[in-house]
């Protein structure tokens, strides 16, 4: 497996918010983690990306430890995220946010550049615009541009959906799979389980910091406790 976390604790304070997770990514896949808001979903991200060291368990990568590692150097191992809420830079233009991404400063910049544009030809015609200037979609086609920028191999995205059109969030689900198709492994965090889903290779549904379903993504959208609980039926 190219990305494993195994039983990974996490805490907040005395708040323990993920209880011994274990989940597993092979290289070339999407794999989605579903779950309600306060699940947890987002708190494994932060563990993987370096943001939130675990309290337990190991992040492993490639057969490598890398569970406690500072967030710049699981960059340069090739692990990028796209943060919940995108956080760019409001007062950047489009192609200064996107040379944030490139801070690593490895490899063909132009290169990179020109694929993220060919991905979002939108961000080219908009490259001199601030950031904050943007709508929420271009807001999020920014993001996942700049955490491009670095030449990932595995993606991480935190609830690329949230708060877009549905036109919007399918148009950025095509793209995750184009990027998919192009080589780089995904990790996906969504609350909208059904596309997710749909999208996916495998999943893992996580409640209350613990894993309780996981399988092919054709099982789980068969699975009578998920359809109940996640897709609304």
């Amino acid at each position: 497996m190219m990305l494993k976390l195994e039983k990974v604790r996490a805490r907040y304070g005395p708040i323990e918010a993920l209880k011994g997770v274990e989940i597993e990514v092979g290289e070339g896949e999407i794999v989605s983690l579903i779950g309600s808001n306060g699940a947890g979903k987002s708190t494994c991200l932060m563990a993987i990306s370096g943001i939130l060291k675990p309290a337990g368990g190991k992040v492993i990568l490639n057969g490598s430890d890398i569970t406690g590692m500072s967030p710049h150097e699981i960059v340069e191992l090739g692990i990028s995220q796209v943060p919940e809420g995108r956080r760019i830079f409001p007062k950047l233009t489009v192609l200064e946010n996107l040379e944030m991404g490139a801070f690593l400063g490895r490899g063909d910049f132009s290169g990179f550049l020109e694929s993220v544009y060919k991905l979002f030809p939108i961000l080219k015609e908009r490259s001199k615009q601030y950031g904050g200037t943007l709508s929420g979609g271009e807001q999020q086609m920014l993001a996942i541009g700049r955490a491009l920028m670095s030449n990932p191999r595995i993606l991480l995205l935190d609830e690329p959906s949230l708060g877009l059109a549905p036109i919007m969030v399918s148009k950025i689900f095509k793209t995750i799979q184009e990027i998919n198709r192009a080589g780089v492994t995904v990790l996906l965090v969504e609350q909208n389980a059904m596309a997710a889903l749909k999208l996916s290779h495998r999943g893992y549904v996580l409640e209350n910091g613990a894993i309780t379903l996981h399988g092919s993504s054709e099982a789980l959208l068969n699975d009578e406790k998920m359809r109940h609980a996640y897709l609304g039926e």
